[in-house]
């Protein structure tokens, strides 16, 4: 009897729009801009979209069709998606704790990540689809396939087994409750645990704005610096080639671009290369 029921419930999801909330970073956070986020937040769509045997309506916890207060929408939206997809790079305070909402929900998550960011304690037994920060296409061709492969399997898997469990099991077993909002208010109780923790969150911000500007120029400084080291370097092995020559030479902007570890520093290739060409046409 249960089996069947979730098999018709795999068959009427076939035919309806599935909600699909994301949980990421917006904002910059450890060398990484908003527009680099923008671009993530691209990806994880068309991943999503490019699903067939399914269809998703994806969209920010945050975001709402009408007007109201964040704090309950993102917790009804974090409870209420059939499916949450986290990006945990950079571990951003407010993404933890959001995920924490939603695997304690115990409901269907699936966790990403970019190559440069470490595991967390508490959710590194969750199996994490990673992506590189570069956001190079052809392993970003791959991470796409991957989240929509994994996405379709969580979403089949909790619909299939009545004991699936996505983070709790680990721990024991666990009767989680249904959130009734007419019978159990469980949305105002977290909002009050979302005030409590907004200092916890505020010591998080590690910096200021005016800290943030500071540390961006002292980036750029360092960037320059370590070009014009790489550059050295470079004629230095080809037997002091002229600085001109080096314009449009591929090969040494990769020697470059993996000397400095460009990624660091850099919001996207066309910006390394553009920093890496002034300083070469200053030197002409």
């Amino acid at each position: 009897m249960t089996s069947e029921k979730h098999k018709k419930n795999i068959e009427n999801d076939s035919d309806k729009t599935l909600t699909c909330g994301l949980i990421m970073p917006i904002s910059s956070i450890d060398n990484c801009s908003s527009d680099h986020w923008i671009e993530v937040k691209s990806i994880i769509m068309e991943a999503v979209d490019s699903i067939t045997n399914l269809r998703f309506s994806i969209k920010l916890v945050s975001d709402a069709d009408d007007v109201g207060v964040i704090q309950k929408r993102i917790v009804q939206n974090i409870y209420s998606s059939d499916i949450v997809i986290c990006d945990v790079s950079c571990k951003n305070p407010n993404v933890m704790f959001e995920l924490g909402m939603r695997l304690a929900f115990d409901k269907p998550t699936v966790i990403i990540k970019d190559d440069k960011t470490d595991y967390a304690f508490d959710t590194g037994i969750i199996e994490h689809v990673p992506y590189p920060r570069d956001l190079r296409f052809s392993r970003i061709v791959t991470f796409k396939t991957a989240l929509a492969e994994k996405v379709v399997a969580t979403h089949r898997a909790a619909m299939t087994d009545p004991n699936h469990s996505t983070f709790l099991k680990n721990f024991g077993k666990f009767q989680v409750a249904n959130l009734e909002e007419s019978l159990i208010p469980a949305d105002k109780l977290v909002i009050e645990m979302l005030s409590d923790l907004q200092t916890e969150v505020a010591r998080l911000r590690r910096f200021s704005p005016r800290d943030d500007i500071r540390r961006n120029k002292n980036n750029e400084a360092e960037s320059i610096l370590k070009i014009t080291h790489a550059i050295d370097s470079y004629r230095h092995d080809n037997k002091g080639i002229d600085t001109i020559e080096l314009l449009g030479k591929d090969d040494f902007y990769k020697y470059v671009e993996d000397r400095i570890d460009a990624h660091r520093h850099f919001d996207s290739p066309s910006d390394f290369r553009k920093a890496v060409d002034r300083e070469l046409i200053n030197r002409c």
